[in-house]
């Protein structure tokens, strides 16, 4: 039979157009050039620049970028500045307190660029001992809070914040309690308990009077909760807060005192962990309550970060906040992808504008606490031993995310992968920043997409990485 020259060509031109949509563009991807930092579970990487270009792998995990699809603004990145904290610090010398100052809270190259902090209103149980701004002896009572006074935050809560002010003038600021003045309590205890009906407003004025206190020396509280942990009534100090409670105090009592006052501070409700997502969404359900509430903050000692999720879902137009947990290492060693992969990013994934762990600073044998229910474990994102300085896991899991993604960033979307977590976003200048942590048993292949442009590498496990482009 003659060959048919017609149908050959057809199909040759068939073939060729298969090749070109299905093969070239992997060959016509270009390079991108990109900046990576990384820490290494055996510690010879800590937050140190790598140079990550490698071969492309079949097997690698894909990440696709996409940068023009956003989520959430980014509010900023930090710890809690506990008054065990602020007292190492303000204890330190002048010299070296400016040189960790500058490093924690500076955005040059040398900076970690923190841009959150969390404080407590009166003690919390990383306090050498319990205290509020209105304590009275047994018996007496102060509704008109006569008897209101900074003085014990002015020791080295205060001075600390007005040098981080002067490092980083537009830091965000939380405020949180841990607990009401006992005289103000069913069980006129520092530990448990709950708010008396008639001590409601006495309470929302507590925080008026706080808010303006603070903002007499030059601090502005962008936000607080109304209480810490409202479940936990085994710290000290604590305080049970349930849900109705909540919602009735928010809308009859504290937004109409900030409101009366003109205090734009926002008032973020529940504060607790990631296991009952009902409780912030049965408050944001009254509407009267909701009009005053910016948004909600969790915690994650127990539950999954997707419980904020949930939250997002039921009330897209209020604002979620992380705001407190603990970073440890999954096998004991330095292994920062478990936090970062599960708060970091977790929460960031989660429509959190923030991520704030706990806490700053202790010295080696985690002092100061309360006793009987303060934390005796908790270890501080620097150990701090007279003018000595050590960097804890905390400290890199956090900086992975504060030294790179300044606040106005966007979330963009990036593609879920199996093998490893991420998250990345857009800043204000333009620039691409990816998270990545490793918390598999074994080193990963990872292929990042933008656009026509890609970069390969590997991972180690308990590796954490972040990336500018």
């Amino acid at each position: 039979m003659p060959r048919n020259d017609h149908s050959f060509s057809k199909s040759k031109f068939a073939f060729l157009l298969i090749l070109f949509f299905h093969v070239f563009p992997v060959f016509l991807q270009a390079q991108l050039k990109v900046e990576s930092w990384e820490t290494s579970n055996d510690r010879t990487m800590l937050l140190s620049k790598r140079n990550i270009v490698g071969a492309e792998n079949d097997k690698a995990e894909v990440i696709n970028i996409n940068a023009a699809k956003k989520y959430q603004s980014v509010d900023g990145f930090g710890f809690a500045l506990t008054g065990g904290s602020a007292q190492h610090i303000i204890r330190m010398s002048a010299l070296e307190r400016k040189k960790l100052l500058n490093e924690l809270f500076g955005n040059g190259p040398d900076g970690a660029g923190i841009s959150y902090i969390r404080v407590s209103i009166g003690a919390s149980d990383l306090n050498e001992y319990v205290f509020s701004y209105n304590d009275l002896k047994a018996g007496e009572t102060d509704p008109d809070l006569k008897h209101f006074s900074l003085s014990q935050d002015e020791k080295d809560v205060v001075p600390v914040l007005k040098e981080i002010l002067a490092i980083s003038p537009r830091i965000k600021i939380m405020g949180s309690p841990w607990s009401a003045p006992v005289w103000m309590k069913s069980n006129h205890n520092v530990q448990g308990g709950r708010l008396i009906d008639k001590y409601y407003s006495a309470y929302a004025n507590y925080f008026v009077k706080y808010i303006e206190a603070m903002k007499k020396h030059g601090i502005t509280i962008d936000a607080v909760t109304i209480q810490n942990e409202p479940f936990n009534d085994g710290n000290t100090p604590s305080m049970q807060f349930l849900a109705k409670e909540e919602l009735r105090f928010i809308r009859d009592h504290l937004g109409p005192a900030f409101k009366r006052k003109n205090i734009k501070t926002k008032i973020v409700l529940y504060d607790h962990n990631c296991d009952a997502p009902e409780y912030p969404i049965s408050i944001l359900a009254d509407p009267k309550a909701a009009a005053y509430i910016d948004g909600s903050g969790f915690h994650l000692y127990a539950g999954q970060t997707a419980a904020m999720g949930k939250v997002h879902d039921a009330f897209p137009e209020k604002n979620l906040y992380f705001t407190e947990m603990m970073a440890v290492s999954k096998d004991g060693g330095f292994n920062t992808a478990y936090p970062v992969g599960r708060i970091l990013i977790g929460a960031l994934r989660n429509w959190s504008k923030n991520v704030i762990l706990w806490n700053l600073a202790a010295d080696p044998g985690y002092n100061p606490h309360t006793d009987n229910g303060g934390c005796s474990i908790c270890q501080g994102a620097v150990t701090i031993d007279g003018d000595k300085v050590v960097r804890n896991l905390a400290y890199y899991v956090i900086v992975h995310a504060s030294k790179f993604v300044p606040v106005g960033s966007s979330r963009i979307e990036s593609s879920l992968t199996t093998k490893v977590s991420n998250v990345a976003f857009l800043t204000p200048e333009g620039k691409r920043v990816l998270i990545v942590s490793n918390n598999s048993p074994e080193k990963q292949s990872v292929k990042v997409v933008d656009g026509d442009q890609s970069f390969s590498y590997t991972i180690n496990k308990g590796s954490s990485l972040t990336h500018v482009w």
